[in-house]
């Protein structure tokens, strides 16, 4: 089978779904894809996919640009002529959906969180939504990381075809294994791991970090994840008095995570933190805005703690709760957030979900679940 990739950036596809292309490869299916190229192409040929360099603005809203990137996908499902298409975030959802539709050719779409453009209202979120809903009507299925989101898509009238839920992108357990919880209770370091931009709540966690150093001396805030909007001067400025330290972008964050005693993901809104599974496979307790995508993937009080979304003083409190713990209290948590993980969010789950879609019966196939 030849079988068609639309996705907005390489890293998500690399972190979150190379085992399913591993897979799919490893079957004997042509697995081609298109995104932008970045410094994850390399690593995503080297698994046997092939790459079409494809433009595309993650985060613009200029129609003309996201006209022509609807014709981009038109042509690459006339050239490929793919068996079948998933596609992944808003844009390629969209127009990847639309494409196929054009084309008649069978897509899985994948709503990986709802986004800024569909959780503000206003005219962006109208026109967001009946474009939504053009491009899902003849989607094959359409799958949801959470349940709000998928309540939403059902009450909107956008998804009123064949749907399913699955854990997020799951979690590697195999790679993200248990690391012995932390036994000094003399420094505790939070971490976030994240785009740094407002929706990811990174204001509040500033200000949060702020207040907390001014109390506890022994607290220390480290931050990975690359600068999308405007806090340079911000992150430098508190990084110069003490509050937080900021190691960039990294490829690889298990060392950070075995380094830390809890992350902290402050989040507006998410399709299913990433994050936040890796963290508690790692047997790291997650401390976490209660918002959808954020909220499945933790138990109050036993693996993780919630906060306010949006709320500075919410976030304190919850920060100041884990501090409050007794070190044998934060290990207990630490040992049930794997358990979690491997019972309800082991990446097999949800590579097998795609799987069985790919290979249904009326395509003439069958798969060997994993």
């Amino acid at each position: 089978m030849k079988i068609l990739v639309l996705a907005n950036f390489g890293m998500g596809l690399y972190n979150f779904r190379k085992e399913l292309l591993e897979q799919l490869i490893q079957q004997g299916n042509e697995v081609y894809l298109s995104l932008p190229n970045d410094e994850y192409i390399p690593k995503l040929e080297k698994l046997g996919c092939h790459f079409i360099d494809t433009h595309l603005e993650r985060r613009g809203t200029n129609p003309l640009k996201d006209l022509k990137l609807l014709v981009q996908y038109i042509k690459i499902v006339k050239q490929i002529k793919p068996d079948v298409v998933l596609t992944y975030t808003i844009k390629p959802n969209i127009y990847g959906g639309l494409a196929c539709s054009l084309k008649n050719t069978p897509y899985l779409t994948t709503i990986t969180g709802l986004g800024t453009s569909v959780e503000n209202k206003g005219l962006i979120q109208k026109i967001t939504l009946k474009l939504y809903k053009l491009a899902l009507k003849k989607a094959t299925r359409v799958f949801f990381q959470n349940q709000t989101n998928q309540k939403f898509f059902k009450e909107h009238r956008i998804s009123n075809g064949e749907t399913k839920l699955v854990p997020g992108s799951g979690v590697n357990l195999e790679k993200h294994k248990y690391e012995v919880y932390p036994n000094s209770d003399e420094d505790i370091r939070f971490l976030f791991i994240g785009r740094i931009m407002k929706a990811k709540g990174i204001e509040e966690l500033m200000k949060a970090a702020e207040i907390v150093k001014c109390k506890y001396s022994n607290v220390e805030f480290d931050i990975i994840g690359g600068i999308e909007e405007d806090y340079n001067e911000k992150i430098s400025e508190l990084e110069k008095q003490g509050i937080l330290k900021y190691y960039g972008q990294q490829d690889n964050v298990n060392e950070f995570i075995k380094n830390s005693n809890a992350t902290i993901l402050p989040s507006y809104h998410e399709g299913l933190a990433n994050v936040l599974l890796e963290s508690a496979a790692s047997g790291r307790p997650v401390l976490a805005s209660r918002v959808p995508g954020c909220i499945e993937t933790f138990e109050e009080g036993k693996t993780g703690i919630g906060f306010e979304a949006k709320d500075v003083d919410s976030l304190v409190n919850a920060i100041e709760k884990f501090l409050s713990l007794t070190n044998e209290e934060r290990k207990a948590m630490s040992i049930a957030g794997r358990k979690k993980m491997e019972s309800e969010f082991d990446r097999n789950l949800v590579i097998n979900a795609y799987l069985q879609e790919i290979y249904d019966d009326k395509k003439g196939n069958s798969y060997e679940p994993i």
